[in-house]
């Protein structure tokens, strides 16, 4: 009988060990984020780089990096769209997060009805989800984007 408390000891302690070795490397991947500088970056600012949208989008749209590689996860961006455009139905691999910067626009995901969003307004873009809008005659609508995973952008072929 001792035997088997001992055993299940030695289980038991053998387990606290794995957890807090888990554990572990879970806080030093999370300390590797605080090697990350901050950034302030003028959304105005006339030496912004800005860089053509995916082919299918329409004629005058120009995106500029804000934070991070597009390549990898957290990625923040400006997308701008000339007045009185439409983009085309597409969808991205990742969830969107968005603030209207300037101008106003209409979206619709797929599934529900239009939204419009004025200056100051955030909306939240489900991952993979189907989307199509247009922007306003109110001047340039100017969006800040934030995604979660790679920026990515696929036009839904109909």
């Amino acid at each position: 009988m001792l035997v088997q408390k001992n055993q299940r000891s030695q289980v038991f302690c053998a387990l606290l060990a794995l957890i807090f070795s888990v554990q572990f490397s879970l806080a030093q991947d999370k300390m590797k984020n605080f090697s990350e500088q901050a950034s302030v970056v003028e959304t105005d600012n006339e030496n912004l780089k800005w860089g053509p949208c995916p082919e299918f989008m329409p004629n005058g749209c120009q995106v500029a990096l804000l934070h991070g590689d597009p390549t990898k996860n957290n990625v923040d961006i400006l997308f701008k769209l000339e007045p009185n455009s439409e983009f085309p139905e597409h969808w991205h691999n990742s969830a969107e997060r968005m603030i209207l910067l300037s101008g106003e626009l209409t979206v619709t995901y797929q599934g529900e009805e239009t939204k419009t969003m004025k200056k100051g307004d955030y909306a939240y873009g489900p991952a993979k989800k189907p989307h199509h809008g247009s922007c306003g005659d109110s001047g340039p609508c100017v969006l800040l984007i934030g995604f979660e995973d790679p920026l990515d952008a696929f036009a839904v072929n109909k």
